[in-house]
């Protein structure tokens, strides 16, 4: 290509202008690294599906009891959590929350804090205010209507005595009192806010004076956007990373444990771990790279360039996304260590290519510094920048996902990797030019050998697939055949993963506690708190929903909504709590609980209820009518109401079992959608675990597409690109070929090793294809250039192996190393992406040194052009096992 040989001559003669220029251009995009963003809010991977529209819509015209509010869980267990005492150590907690700065500046004005003591607490004032009324209405006659005044006075008095008021009744009961004030509330004749059921484990049995946990619900207002499906404000996180301090301070007897589940403690914990699981990898990553540099270069001076080159594709890469406006979350963890083992892949063939031109003296045009340069360049160049376009195609391939996180990371790949070949196309090899020139006119002799080239180990081990190729290449080729259709197989069988608990890690190992103090990582027990909470409670982000739009006010809608909340109820994926009764959330339950507790209501639900079953047919809007004028937060909570007074949509809210697939919590709610659809209604399944398990199939969608993309791009453009550059599509074919069967053979891997794919190793298709091809585009490039300088297969085979050959081992060894530290990871799925890619580059290279070799040889024997088959050394007469063509048909080529 003869514009890389201009670039190739202009980097050797004006090295010092081109340093000036990539040192100012690196200034001005690395200026935006400053303004990266991090966040970890897992609703940034939901595309724009249609239930993902439904939910934006329920948010924006559903509230959900009192406005701008979310909640936190706070777990208490212990032996027995409802004693007298353990009641009243429960609202002494609650009091240091509320007497907390950081904690009460977030709390919502009403009902801050609910749990059993304050319902047992209430129930005991309530009592005592009833009994006191019951004695002055003995002593004066009051009319009917001032009696219902003064008890609606009382239950107001009741519902909001101090914290301090309900200990002081609380500990004020005797023994049978706290016993008959716990027994009504949590008994199953206890009904509306009174209930404390709501409170306990499913595994409860309602009146028991005995259970090993307990529930309190902790409101915090907010500015509006922080609901529970959303990303908590950073004071309502650190409200409950205060929560969680002051518990653990109160528990001093060991005798219970308190756990505070939040989504403003979820994500610190998802945050802190991606920090923690940079502050581990990044060093390792580092330390793996500089050992393994050591050993490849054996020269301070060029691992000193390959480490400055490194931080020069970073310093792009991140300011690239600084002026993007791309923020870092999860997946561009491994951004950093991908980069890093990219740009040691370059940096490693531009340097050992380098010396092998100043080894060989000027047999092939020059052995100084500078002129050795400018061949180096214009050889390897063509390679490098094949690689960069194949693998850019490969992250590029990820625009097809609907997933706009997966699209990012694309992009920033992408753009990692062309700033890769800039830096190490350009920039190093003009700083090495001028560094060696400084050094040798001091003196100091810069010719180095290049690695695997000197004989030994390195080169027998490299010269296996060269000796098999000559042997044997049809077995070879068979072996991989067989091995990639099993792995075929188990690509079938991998399994798909997208939730929260993917991003929750585990408390770290022992071994991290022995780390240097800025890598020793903090302590997680989310993961562990997460599972308790899923088998024992109803989770208050764990709900799906069922939007129905369109004639609501329809009595037979109602019919059809009173058999979809039976068929809820009943579902498997329902969570039952102890009152044996699964919690449904629908405009008939609402009404039929208003009902119960307001008599002018009441009538009016009864007026509409003409037959008796419960439900009304006539009058609907009536109905609604009187229920938002009698209870308007729990109306709006089921129903929409325009500004107009139109009545558009109802919805059925559903708590769900934590422990419940996302597939069967979308099945069934689909289904149940599916039912009441139709004749005038259209319904919708939604819930953050039905849009999750959207972007689960969207994850295989991704997988399959990009993998097919990537395949189908690359394939054309390497068909084209060895076309005109080499006279010979074909090759391009035979050089993807290997690539194929690794990638066949790491997602059998995935199946053997239960690895799923998710947001990270979702990607892993692509990228084995990317980083792949990259190795056997240097091998065929090589095996290419020497075909046409030696005449002779088996030389050229023989130099390319221990020559490129012996870069591809030190790269594959860098990047392996660079992405095998990912497994000390904290968090899940970064350990998952690390192991897999290390394995991904193991297979590619093999591929690359064992398997393709054998279809070199054989493309060159049918395809390729006439050269010689024989022995480098004796050149012995072709034989037919040799498969070998006559010596006089060693020189010429002829184009495909």
């Amino acid at each position: 290509m003869s514009w890389i040989d201009a670039i190739s001559d202009v980097v050797a003669d004006y090295s010092r202008p081109v340093i000036a220029v990539m040192l100012v251009l690196t200034l001005v995009v690395g200026a935006g690294a400053g303004m990266v963003e991090q966040s970890s809010d897992l609703d940034a991977f939901q595309s724009d599906s249609e239930e993902a529209q439904k939910m934006e819509y329920i948010e924006e015209n559903f509230s959900a009891g009192q406005e701008n509010t979310s909640a936190a869980q706070v777990i208490v267990r212990g032996e027995n959590v409802l004693t007298q005492e353990a009641m009243v150590e429960n609202l002494q907690l609650q009091q240091s929350f509320r007497e907390n700065e950081t904690i009460n500046r977030t709390l919502a004005d009403e009902r801050p804090t609910v749990g059993v003591a304050n319902l047992v607490a209430l129930a005991s004032l309530s009592e005592g205010q009833q009994a006191t009324q019951a004695d002055e209405s003995g002593q004066q006659r009051v009319a009917q209507e001032d009696n219902a005044s003064q008890q609606q006075g009382a239950q107001a008095s009741a519902a909001s005595p101090t914290l301090q008021q309900q200990i002081d009744a609380l500990e004020s009961m005797n023994e049978a009192e706290y016993e008959r004030a716990l027994g009504a509330v949590l008994s199953e004749e206890s009904s509306g806010e009174m209930s404390g059921l709501a409170f306990m484990p499913t595994s409860y049995e309602p009146g028991s004076s005995s259970a090993n946990a307990t529930m309190l619900m902790v409101t915090h207002q907010t500015d509006g956007g922080g609901g529970q499906e959303g990303t908590a404000s950073d004071a309502v996180t650190d409200a409950q990373l205060a929560m969680q301090s002051i518990a653990n301070e109160d528990v001093e007897d060991g005798s219970s444990e308190v756990i505070v589940f939040g989504s403003g403690i979820m994500g610190e914990e998802i945050e802190n771990s991606m920090g923690d699981s940079i502050a581990i990898v990044g060093p390792l990553a580092l330390l793996f790279v500089v050992v393994a540099l050591l050993v490849a270069y054996r020269d301070l001076l060029d691992i000193f360039l390959g480490l400055v080159g490194i931080g020069a594709v970073l310093l792009w890469t991140f300011g690239f996304m600084g002026w993007a406006g791309i923020d870092f979350n999860q997946m561009f963890i491994a951004v950093p260590v991908l980069l890093i083992g990219l740009s040691i892949d370059y940096a490693i063939h531009i340097f050992m290519r380098h010396r092998e031109q100043r080894q060989a003296g000027g047999a092939y045009g020059a052995d100084d510094t500078r002129g050795s340069m400018r061949v180096t360049l214009a050889g390897v160049g063509v390679a490098l920048v094949l690689v960069t376009a194949t693998t850019a195609i490969g992250f590029l391939s990820n625009l097809t996902s609907p997933v706009p996180p997966i699209k990012d990371f694309g992009i920033v790949s992408a753009v990692g990797i062309t700033v890769a070949l800039l830096v190490f196309g350009i920039l190093v090899p003009a700083l090495k030019i001028e560094l060696d020139e400084f050094l040798e006119s001091h003196g100091v002799d810069r010719k180095k050998r290049a690695f695997g080239t000197g004989g030994g180990r390195f080169s027998q081990l490299l010269s296996v697939g060269s000796t098999a190729a000559r042997r044997m290449p049809l077995v070879i080729i068979l072996v991989a055949v067989l091995v990639s259709a099993g792995g075929a197989y188990g690509a079938a069988q991998v399994d798909t993963s997208f939730n929260q608990e993917d991003f929750i890690a585990e408390d770290p190992p022992e071994w991290t506690d022995n780390l240097p103090g800025p890598m020793e990582p903090g302590d997680y027990s989310m993961k562990e708190n997460l599972e308790f909470v899923n088998q024992n409670f109803a989770r208050e982000d764990s709900q799906a929903q069922v939007l129905v739009e369109g004639n609501v006010t329809d009595p037979e809608t109602l019919q059809r909504l009173e058999a979809a909340e039976s068929e809820a109820a009943e579902s498997d994926v329902a969570i039952t709590l102890s009152s044996g009764e699964a919690d449904v959330q629908s405009p008939l339950g609402t009404m039929q609980q208003v009902a119960a507790e307001n008599e002018s209501f009441n009538a009016t639900f009864a007026a509409a209820d003409t037959d008796g079953d419960g439900v009304p047919d006539q009058n609907v809007e009536q109905v609604y009518d009187e229920l938002f004028a009698t209870a308007p937060d729990e109306a709006g909570s089921v129903i929409h109401r325009t500004d107009e007074g139109d009545y558009e949509a109802v919805r059925m809210v559903v708590s769900t079992s934590g422990a419940a697939s996302m597939s069967d919590v979308t099945d069934e709610m689909r289904a149940i959608a599916d039912d009441l659809d139709g004749n005038g209604l259209e319904a919708t399944a939604t819930g953050q675990t039905i849009t999750f398990d959207i972007v689960q199939d969207q994850l295989m969608d991704t997988v399959i597409e990009s993998l097919l993309i990537t395949l189908v791009a690359v394939f054309a453009f390497l068909m084209v690109a060895y076309r005109i550059t080499k006279g010979s599509a074909t090759l391009g074919a035979v050089t993807l070929l290997p690539v194929v069967f690794s990638v066949s053979w790491i997602l059998g891997t995935m199946y053997l090793l239960e690895i799923p794919f998710n947001v990270m190793t979702g990607m892993i298709t692509s990228l084995t294809v990317g980083l792949g091809v990259a190795y056997s585009i240097h091998v065929s490039e090589r095996y290419s250039l020497e075909l046409e300088r030696t005449g002779s297969v088996w030389e050229a085979m023989s130099r390319t192996v221990t020559g490129t050959g012996g870069a591809l081992l030190g790269s594959a060894a860098t990047t392996v190393g660079g992405f095998g530290v990912l497994a000390f990871a904290i968090l899940p799925p970064l350990q998952q992406f690390g192991i897999i890619t290390g394995l991904t580059i193991t297979y590619a290279f093999l591929a690359s040194v064992i398997v393709l070799p054998s279809l070199l040889v054989l493309w060159t024997r049918y395809l390729g052009p006439d050269v010689s088959f024989g022995s480098p050394s004796s050149s012995p007469a072709p034989t037919a096992s040799d498969g070998g063509r006559p010596a006089d048909q060693s020189e010429g080529r002829t184009d495909d």
